[in-house]
């Protein structure tokens, strides 16, 4: 009895080895399932009829109607990418704030939040900006630190701004509607962004040095009214496509799925009257948009096999035995669920750890401790941002050292993202005190 309450835990164990050891996360999880499978059979401690379980489940994954968003929102976002919309997004506002000192570090935020609710994209995001914005900024003599912080920090902004894919697969998972989940992580995601533009202002006050004084001048033949009415001309295809896909479906006039068409549609729309839809850049786009999805149902399907073996192993009923036996207080669980998928994030990326973790924490937090689905998907999804910035495996520091001057050297880079990694954990703080940044909207939503 002893040996099958510890098989459930050497999974984990023989999973996180076997990730580390390289090998591709969607047939990991399978491998490990399969392995200990049979291992389970051998003692009588499985069943291996039990895996017939899991062609039903990977089949309604296939006929999953809300997870049939997730490709559409990766052509978007792909599709965006490819019109160039972030290159002229950040020339024009650069623009229009070249007179301000640290004027750029500030677009930078705010063109990554409006690229965060119509991409939602963060390796595309974070490329396009530390190809344009990173080296004018080193270039003009910016702190390295603080220039690559804010690119970095800023591009994970899609992570929890909706529309984001995340956000899709844990109301998935947590058995929430994906449109309260949107609109609970909006609130949440503002603040961030407020957050980052209150630390570069203060931060340039207090260390002016770190930024030298406006010097750039974008010439006599170029109004300040020009400027502006090219930024908003530049803005008005980000505004369209949210207010098409987040408006359609706050306001209850199309599921998620529908307005995710919708957004795809669009994206196509805009990069057509552009100029930039070629039939190469219209193969380039299916082909990202196929080669992604790919990785992101591969892994449901990987996780599908974990989630049927552990549980045929009892492995929730032992984790929700020992919690019981520990007599542990409901807030002291959902702080050490979050200090692991913290932690966590240092090593994996942010769809293994949904996959892993969230199927096995949900229901312990959820049905055996009675808190609220929607606000503990949003302490995650804050949680799981944190992931992409936290050293040595965060996915947009590689993305930016990737296409970063040689200048920029690592131990800056990761100085630079310090602030931001705290700032995101004051968020998640905020978020357990107050409860009510993530459920207000969609109660207010609900009411109406």
């Amino acid at each position: 009895m002893a040996l099958q309450s510890y098989l459930p835990l050497l999974m984990f164990v023989a999973l996180f080895i076997f990730i580390i050891s390289g090998f591709p996360v969607a047939f990991t999880l399978a491998g490990t399932a399969l392995l200990f499978a049979l291992l389970g059979s051998a003692f009588d401690f499985f069943t291996l009829g039990d895996l017939s379980f899991i062609p039903p489940k990977v089949f309604g994954i296939i006929t999953n109607f809300t997870l049939a968003a997730v490709p559409l929102f990766i052509f978007m976002g792909i599709t965006l990418d490819k019109s160039k919309i972030a290159e002229d997004l950040l020339a024009n506002a650069d623009l229009v704030l070249s007179r301000v000192r640290g004027g750029l570090l500030v677009a930078v935020i705010i063109v990554g939040t409006l690229l965060a609710a119509s991409t939602g994209i963060v390796g595309a995001t974070v490329v396009t900006m530390g190809v344009i914005a990173l080296p004018a900024m080193l270039k003009r003599g910016y702190s390295p630190e603080l220039s690559s912080g804010v690119v970095a920090a800023s591009g994970t902004l899609g992570q929890i701004i909706p529309p984001s894919i995340v956000l899709i697969l844990l109301a998935d998972m947590m058995n929430v509607r994906v449109a309260d989940l949107f609109a609970g992580a909006l609130a949440p995601g503002l603040l961030l962004v407020i957050l980052y533009c209150l630390y570069v202002v203060f931060k340039l006050i207090l260390q002016p040095e770190l930024v030298p004084a406006a010097t750039f001048e974008p010439g006599p033949q170029v109004s300040r009214w020009q400027l502006f009415l090219k930024l908003s001309v530049s803005i008005l295809a980000p505004l369209f496509l949210m207010l098409i896909v987040l408006g359609s479906i706050f306001f209850g006039l199309a599921s998620p799925t529908e307005a995710a068409a919708c957004g795809a549609f669009g994206a196509l729309l805009l990069a057509l009257v552009r100029g930039r839809l070629s039939k190469t850049q219209l193969s380039e786009i299916m082909v990202a948009t196929s080669a992604m999805t790919t990785m992101v149902f591969t892994l449901l399907v990987g996780a599908q096999f974990f989630a049927v073996v552990f549980r045929g192993l009892q492995g929730d009923q032992v984790i929700v035995m020992a919690i019981t036996a520990m007599q542990l207080h409901p807030e002291l669980v959902l702080f050490a669920v979050m200090a692991l998928i913290f932690i966590l994030g240092f090593f994996l990326d942010f769809f293994e750890i949904c996959f892993i973790v969230i199927p096995v924490v949900a229901p312990i937090l959820v049905v055996e401790m009675g808190m609220n689905p929607l606000w503990i998907a949003v302490l995650i999804a804050i949680n799981l941002q944190t992931s992409f910035l936290t050293p040595p495996f965060g996915f947009a520091l590689f993305y930016l050292k990737g296409v970063a001057p040689p200048s920029l050297s690592t131990m800056a880079l990761y100085r630079g993202i310090l602030p931001f990694i705290i700032m995101q954990l004051l968020v998640l703080v905020s978020l357990w005190a107050f409860p009510w940044l993530a459920t207000g909207l969609p109660a207010y939503l609900l009411g109406r």
